[in-house]
């Protein structure tokens, strides 16, 4: 299990292309590491996981634009295996920070409000992992 996590901040809300991509990992050595990224950073061969998340924030109730996003990995979604049980597989999860358009008030989104929010995609555990693993 890994113990890190991603934060995203969007100085402008709603421009999905300008962002902060910070890491909080441990190190092989066990020391807490912090890592930042533009999106000129990016690896290319990461920026379809990036869009897998991009693309839940775009499913926030209009009026409300993400600023600020902590992406978490666990196991903590259900997939039905082969021989028809029940297995927990690897998920990153969102907590979002959002603004809303016109009062300027703030609010968190969880998982709970917005299922999306939960991305299975194995893009974007590799995505999270390329991250956040000991580097």
């Amino acid at each position: 299990m890994n113990d890190g996590e991603i934060q995203l901040q969007f100085p402008k809300p709603g421009n999905w292309q300008e962002f902060i991509l910070t890491a909080i990992y441990q190190d092989a050595d066990g020391f807490t590491r912090v890592a930042r990224y533009t999106p000129a950073e990016i690896p290319a061969e990461q920026a379809p996981a990036m869009q897998a998340v991009v693309a839940a924030l775009v499913g926030l109730a209009e009026p409300w634009q993400a600023v600020q996003v902590w992406a978490r990995l666990g196991k903590n979604a259900l997939t039905l295996a082969e021989d028809g049980t029940y297995i927990l597989i690897d998920a990153v999860s969102l907590t979002v920070e959002a603004v809303h358009a016109e009062t300027k008030g703030r609010r968190i989104f969880t998982v709970y409000d917005y299922p999306a929010f939960v991305i299975t995609d194995p893009a974007a555990v590799a995505f999270f992992k390329h991250f956040t693993t000991n580097q």
